[in-house]
Order: structure tokens, then C-alpha cells, then sequence
């Protein structure tokens, strides 16, 4: 396994980057559930995958020490747009660019983010507790 050790001056700039490209803009940043598969970036368009439900971030949405990002309040869906099993997230920056995609888990599956329940039901609640990122070479 290869090891890359970055300082952390230079991770939290890269953090930052990545702070600013989510608080582009007027209005929060969003985070939108999807099902099917995860495209294989952020600026590849949606195709039959099916919007669960919105969860809006806080704004400015977060802060970054030490080059992990730790998002402030994220506000729960409460009535998803429709019926899915969530399987993937795309985070929409305050102008509506793509920026980040993750993949959804349980608690049990280790994702980037984790649901209690990734069974979605339409006009059910969506809710996240926390959400982080450690940038890479940490």
C-alpha cells in the first residue's frame, strides 16, 4: 500500500478550496440522495438515477482544521421526493455546480456517508447526524 504524507499547512488549503467551491455563490450548499450508480465524477450529468430527497448545509457550510473539513448543521429532508434505496450523494455548491459525490452506506457499510436506513420512502424523512472530510495524506 502506498503511503503519502502531505503537510498540513497544504492540506488545509486544499480544504479550504474545497470549502470555497461549496459556499460558491448565494444561498447554501445541498446535498442531493440519489439511487442507482454513482457517476464516475462530479461533473458527469445524471442519468436514470432517481432523486431521493435534498438535505441543505448550514452557510457558510463548514470549516477546516488541519485539513479535515467539519460541516456545521445540515437541515433534514422531511418529505423525500420519492421511494429508493440511496446509494450515492451529490453535494451541489450554493450555485448549483457539482463539486463532491459520495457513496451511501448503513452504519454498517463504511460509505463516505452513513444513513441509519438507506431505504427511502417517499414523503419520509431524510436525516444525516454529522458529516466530515479528511483530505487526503493526513
Amino acid at each position: 500500500m502506498a503511503i503519502i504524507k502531505i503537510r498540513p499547512s497544504t492540506r488545509n488549503l486544499m480544504a479550504q478550496q474545497i470549502i470555497a467551491d461549496l459556499d460558491a455563490g448565494a444561498g447554501p450548499s445541498l446535498l442531493k440522495f440519489y439511487t442507482g450508480a454513482m457517476p464516475s465524477d462530479p461533473t458527469i450529468a445524471l442519468g436514470a438515477q432517481v432523486l431521493l430527497g435534498t438535505l441543505t448545509c448550514s452557510e457558510p457550510s463548514s470549516t477546516a482544521t488541519n485539513g479535515v473539513i467539519t460541516f456545521a448543521d445540515i437541515a433534514q429532508d422531511n418529505a423525500a421526493d420519492a421511494t429508493g434505496t440511496a446509494t450515492w450523494c451529490r453535494h451541489l455548491s450554493s450555485d448549483g455546480s457539482a463539486v463532491i459525490d459520495y457513496d451511501v452506506t448503513d452504519h454498517a457499510g463504511g460509505g463516505a456517508i452513513t444513513l441509519s436506513n438507506t431505504a427511502i420512502e417517499i414523503g419520509g424523512k431524510i436525516r444525516m447526524d454529522s458529516l466530515t472530510i479528511t483530505v487526503g495524506g493526513a
